[in-house]
C-alpha cells in the first residue's frame, strides 16, 4: 500500500471510495435517508472543497484508491485541529488501511503543532477510534445533533 498526498485529479476516485463505503458501512448504523442524503453530498466538487482547506491524504492499492483521511485546523486555532473524512473500502478494513492513515495523519504538521485534535466520529468509527487512543470529548457518548460523536485526544 502507498500513501500520499492527494491530488486534484483523485477527486472521482475519493468520492466513490466516501459513498460506497457510506452504503456499505455506515448504513447500518444510521438511517437510511441521512445516509443517502450524505452519499449525494460527497461529490468530487465536495471533496475538492475539503481538500483545499486540509491536508488530505489516499491510500492506494496499486492504481485503486482503497482509504482516504485529512487533518486541518479547529475552526482556524493554530494549536487544535480536527480529522475528516477518514474511509476504508469495506474489503479493506481490518487490513491495516485505517492505522496507516492515522498514523499518517498524526504524522502532519497539523497534528504535531496542536495540542487537541478532535473527530467528529461517526457511530461506525468509534471503536476504531477508541483503540487509536482518542476518548469522547467531554465524556460525551451519544450523538449530537448532526449525529457524531464528538472525540478526541490531547497530546
Amino acid at each position: 500500500m502507498l500513501i500520499r498526498r492527494f491530488q486534484e485529479s483523485d477527486s472521482e476516485a475519493v468520492s466513490q471510495l466516501i459513498r460506497r463505503t457510506i452504503e456499505i458501512s455506515n448504513k447500518k448504523d444510521y438511517p437510511e435517508d441521512l445516509m443517502d442524503d450524505l452519499i449525494r453530498t460527497e461529490t468530487p466538487e465536495y471533496v475538492l472543497g475539503r481538500a483545499g482547506w486540509t491536508h488530505m491524504y489516499v491510500v492506494l492499492d496499486g492504481e485503486k484508491t482503497v482509504g482516504c483521511g485529512a487533518i486541518g485546523p479547529y475552526w482556524g486555532k493554530e494549536d487544535e485541529s480536527c480529522l475528516f473524512t477518514i474511509f476504508v473500502l469495506p474489503e479493506y478494513q481490518g487490513k491495516g488501511v485505517g492505522r496507516q492513515i492515522m498514523e499518517t495523519l498524526e504524522r502532519d504538521e497539523y497534528f504535531l503543532r496542536a495540542k487537541r485534535i478532535e473527530i467528529p466520529a461517526s457511530i461506525t468509527g468509534v471503536p476504531f477510534y477508541l483503540r487509536m487512543g482518542y476518548h469522547y470529548k467531554n465524556g460525551i457518548s451519544e450523538p449530537d445533533e448532526e449525529h457524531l460523536i464528538r472525540m478526541e485526544k490531547n497530546r
